[in-house]
């Protein structure tokens, strides 16, 4: 309500108590009209901001609004305007198990832990595992439980673990990825693969052992694994046989393919669906008629696609344009569609990530406001009466903002006073990575207009290769059918569960509302039986004071 306020006012009404306690009313009133929409939800869409914590939303935010033409601070997200909003945990000590609250729970905000089995700060691949799977495990390993230890391919068979995306499509709705980075980055990789390392892109880059023993790259397991819809993101290079010309870079041998095996797995995912479509640049996705096709692969880099803010508009997607193209191609199916939507926050994952583990600020920043751009036109092409869209990040980065400064600062811009040294910092600092310098024995100036620059590199307090993780919670916001289960403190795993069962998808589909969902095998899922019976247990102990 403040900002609606605000495009109407003149600043100097900030200044009278009117202003916000009309603003407090208008909210409270909102508040109190908000009802748990209690209907199953026909759709899912889960956005994951890559890297995307806390500071980052802050900051993105903030720079939203400058984008705009104003201050800053009063500008507010479109995934904000979400009703229910949670906390995911990235450390701290599990319980084991996903609780589903009961319907008269209060609606209160969520925190989820991101922590992996065998680490406090979490990596992208365990995450991953966790909020698609259902299932905590450990770091690097994709779509396997906490049994399978990282780079041993013989302890994957047996422990692998499905995630809602094949779920969702073996129950009969459309399924889809869209990511900024390569398609088979751990982030989307949790949703269709089972491997004990994250690096294992294409059988180039696994060890002799592995595939001797059986094992599969992942992007063998993208075409062969699950009957995915809509396929669009980088990896290019990973499809095709070792010295196939990349389409786009034909005069640079870095970019072509690296398979060993000689397999063309996109030519070979082609002639395997029926009304299927290939295509690597803008040109040809937007030349595709959304009823047309029943799959679509569009692959737009060699690996992983180009942060915003160095994007050819001419030739490559953006993040909005390519969860427009798979939601009109998902929605056409009768029985719904999930859709996975990733931006990596700039570091090495999704661009936000990649970003951050660059030290990069302003990359970073950009690809979180084109998250929240395409989240706005998800919310355009869709109803929050039968979708449920919920936003997240896998886990956050040691990225801060502050200095105090004063209103209106640009936020990439410079703390109003100069540091111990003498010298002036930017108000985002990095807590490690490779922002961190010292020439002629002193830390170098940070000055304008370079820190404005979309290449520059905040300044950071440790020297690192590249910027690390952090272990705070994340947040998750969530609007639509059953969105009211993201609430309190909660475990990361309970996102994949909390969305499965607002859909009737295994192992919630013969939940009460649910009809006459089909049962489907999902490798180690557990049933919700028990989680109820423990949820009893739980509630029988508090009520005696255990």
């Amino acid at each position: 309500p403040n900002t609606y306020l605000a495009l109407l006012l003149p600043p100097d009404s900030e200044k009278t108590p009117g202003y916000w306690n009309e603003g407090a009313r208008r909210s409270l009133e909102l508040a109190l009209a908000l009802q748990p929409a209690a209907q199953r939800a026909k759709n899912i869409i889960l956005f994951m901001g890559d890297g995307m914590g806390l500071p980052t939303m802050s900051a993105a935010r903030i720079y939203k609004g400058q984008l705009a033409g104003g201050s800053g601070e009063e500008s507010v997200l479109a995934m904000e305007t979400f009703p229910h909003v949670a906390l995911a945990k990235v450390s701290g000590v599990a319980l084991g198990v996903a609780l589903l609250p009961l319907p008269e729970t209060p609606l209160i905000p969520a925190c989820f832990q991101t922590y992996t089995i065998d680490r406090q700060v979490p990596d992208s691949a365990g995450t991953g595992t966790a909020y698609l799977c259902g299932v905590k495990a450990n770091a690097k390993t994709l779509g396997l439980s906490g049994a399978a230890i990282y780079g041993k391919c013989r302890t994957s068979f047996g422990n692998e673990v499905d995630s809602i995306l094949h779920r969702a499509r073996l129950a009969g709705k459309s399924v889809g990825i869209v990511t900024t980075t390569r398609v088979q980055h751990a982030s989307p990789g949790a949703a269709y693969a089972h491997s004990a390392s994250r690096s294992w892109y294409a059988d180039a880059n696994m060890p002799k052992e592995a595939l001797r023993d059986g094992c599969k790259d992942i992007a063998y397991q993208l075409v062969h694994n699950t009957d995915i819809n809509v396929i669009l993101g980088g990896g290019r290079m990973y499809m095709t046989p070792k010295w196939t010309l990349d389409p786009e870079y034909p005069e640079d041998p870095a970019q072509n393919g690296t398979r060993k095996d000689g397999v063309d797995l996109i030519a070979e995912w082609l002639s395997a669906k029926q009304g299927a479509r290939y295509v690597w640049d803008k040109k040809g996705l937007d030349a595709v008629e959304d009823d047309s096709v029943s799959h679509l692969m569009g692959l737009f880099e060699p690996k992983d696609m180009k942060y915003e803010l160095n994007r050819n508009a001419s030739t490559d997607p953006s993040i909005v344009e390519m969860t427009e193209k798979a939601i009109r191609i998902l929605r056409r199916n009768p029985n719904g569609f999930f859709l996975f939507v990733e931006d990596d926050i700039p570091h090495a994952g999704g661009r936000i990530d990649h970003g951050h583990h660059s030290g990069r600020a302003k990359q970073a920043l950009m690809e979180a406001v084109m998250l929240d751009r395409a989240v706005a036109r998800a919310g355009e092409l869709t109803s929050p009466s039968d979708t449920l869209t919920v936003v997240t990040a896998d886990h956050s980065h040691v990225f801060t903002f502050g200095g105090n400064t004063l209103r209106g600062n640009s936020i990439l811009g410079l703390a109003p006073k100069k540091a111990k040294d003498k010298r002036a910092y930017t108000s985002i600092l990095y807590g490690n990575g490779p922002g961190y310098s010292i020439r002629d024995g002193a830390r170098p100036a940070a000055s304008l207009p370079a820190a404005e620059d979309k290449d520059y590199r905040q300044q950071a307090a440790v020297p690192l290769e590249s910027e690390t993780h952090s272990g705070e919670d994340v947040v998750v916001l969530a609007q639509g059918p059953m969105a009211h289960l993201f609430h309190g403190v909660q475990e990361q795993h309970y996102i994949a569960h909390a969305m499965a069962y607002a859909a009737c998808i295994e192992p919630y589909a013969t939940e009460p509302g649910c009809g006459t969902a089909r049962r489907v095998s999902h490798g180690t899922q557990c049933s919700p039986q028990p989680l109820l019976a423990l949820l009893a247990l739980c509630l029988a102990a508090h009520m005696v004071g255990g």
